[in-house]
């Protein structure tokens, strides 16, 4: 299996209502956070939600390939994450594992 397709499963395990990050990805593939951004930017499967994957910040991402940081916005409130302000989620609250 490819890095892309191994960032893609796992993207694919976060659940509903919760996130991930570019590093905790990439640490499981066994790449960088650059790398998971290339790979879900080039992603086209709809199944896979890469509006689950944050910075280390909780920020959204600027250039989010769907849409852009307003789409993925919606797709997480839609989800029940809630915001500490417009671009960035609570991980304290929402960081899966």
């Amino acid at each position: 299996m490819n890095c892309f397709s191994r960032i893609y499963e796992i993207t694919r395990e976060i659940p509903a209502g919760k996130v991930s990050t570019y590093g905790r990805v990439a640490k499981i593939v066994g790449t960088t956070p650059r790398v998971v951004g290339f790979a879900l930017h080039a992603n086209r499967d709809p199944k896979t939600p890469c509006h689950r994957v944050v910075d280390r910040h909780g920020r959204l991402a600027p250039n989010f390939a769907f849409g852009g940081v307003r789409e993925q916005y919606l797709k997480l409130n839609d989800e029940g994450i809630k915001f500490l302000d417009e671009t960035h989620v609570d991980l304290d609250k929402y960081l899966i594992g």
